[in-house]
């Protein structure tokens, strides 16, 4: 296909799991998926990651080591997606990488993720799109959710009303009416809390399937509290992290007699009643919902969806062409192609920033 290049993406989110690698092709007119890696953290690494999510003495060279160490992480996830298509470095135009967030405060005017650019050009010899988030700061966006944009260009539909929903640690829905605006913005917790509680109390790093959560009964009365608290009616543009939604802040609200199980369970239905909230609130007349991230794997939250949301078409975004565990991943590959064309990333409506913007960070092979 005349104009197509080879982009490779590379997503590290809040679930703190590991990188997703894809590779792509991508032209004016199609995006193509070629093939995909995932590269799991180990124990050691991740727990280094979560505990720069607060302030500590010594945190700012811990950063920059981390930040190396991913950085190999990613050229080895390139490294296996070259052996698996058999393509070298050569034939990739650049690569997407969206680094690992350890602080997102756009209240305080910066986002910081993790990843050493410029060494992951060494190490690759790929040129190195990076730090997406920080220009649209600058420009007095959120920095996030970015991928919208991807979402818009590849999931659209001239005539459904469409809402692609990503539940990784944190959820963000891309609202994508026919004849409007694509809107977008974080809706709360996604995985995180129900990740972080399944593995205090099983060593398990998820509830797979949701199974343990369907073993308890939601607190309404806990719900309800969690549901208090601001972030879910403050109106969009709107993004959040860790640093709002961790399990001490979900402690303040426990007696001590809850069982484990119930507490799961309540977590569950917090991130499905806060999506559900966001679709009826602020996407009125959607008809279809399609979801991606680790949490369109969990059984139990997508019925929690469909009983919270009758009426409208839930699937996951593998029935529109792109696997929901890959989904964010292609999207940092379709923006460091954005970034490489001048063409914009954001989307203002979305984040809020004053305006279209180039996104990115370039570091040439």
């Amino acid at each position: 296909m005349a104009g197509t290049e080879r982009f490779i993406g590379l997503m590290s989110g809040t679930s703190l799991d590991g990188v997703d690698a894809v590779l792509m092709d991508i032209s004016v007119s199609a995006n193509r998926m070629i093939a995909e890696v995932f590269m799991p953290y180990d124990e050691h690494l991740r727990a280094q990651l979560l505990a720069m999510h607060q302030p500590y003495a010594g945190e700012m060279h811990d950063a920059a080591v981390l930040g190396n160490q991913l950085a190999r992480v990613y050229a080895h996830a390139v490294e296996e997606l070259l052996r698996k298509t058999k393509f070298a470095a050569q034939d990739i135009t650049a690569l997407g990488s969206h680094g690992q967030t350890i602080r997102h405060r756009p209240d305080a005017g910066y986002t910081i993720q993790l990843g050493n650019g410029a060494l992951l050009a060494e190490l690759s010899q790929i040129t190195v799109v990076c730090d997406f988030r920080a220009r649209d700061i600058a420009a007095g966006g959120e920095g996030a959710p970015l991928v919208p944009a991807f979402h818009a260009a590849v999931f659209s539909d001239p005539a459904v009303h469409r809402v692609i929903v990503n539940i990784g640690g944190i959820a963000n829905l891309s609202d994508l009416p026919p004849l409007a605006a694509v809107r977008g913005f974080d809706t709360g917790p996604g995985n995180a809390l129900m990740d972080a509680w399944v593995q205090r109390h099983s060593g398990n790093s998820f509830d797979k399937d949701g199974a343990w959560a369907q073993s308890g009964r939601s607190d309404e009365k806990l719900l309800n509290a969690l549901l208090a608290h601001e972030f879910f009616s403050r109106k969009p543009p709107k993004s959040t992290g860790r640093e709002t939604f961790h399990l001490p802040w979900v402690e303040q609200h426990l007696t001590g007699r809850e069982k484990p199980e119930d507490v799961q369970a309540t977590l569950l239905a917090l991130t499905a009643t806060s999506i559900a909230h966001s679709i009826r609130s602020h996407c009125p007349g959607a008809t279809e919902v399609y979801l991606c991230g680790g949490g369109a794997q969990n059984g139990a939250l997508i019925a929690a969806l469909k009983a919270l949301l009758p009426g409208k078409r839930i699937a996951r975004t593998d029935q529109l062409g792109v696997g929901a565990d890959w989904v964010e991943a292609c999207a940092f590959a379709w923006l460091a192609r954005q970034a490489l064309h001048g063409q914009p990333g954001n989307l203002p409506e979305v984040t809020g920033a004053s305006g279209l913007r180039i996104l990115g960070a370039i570091y040439p092979s």
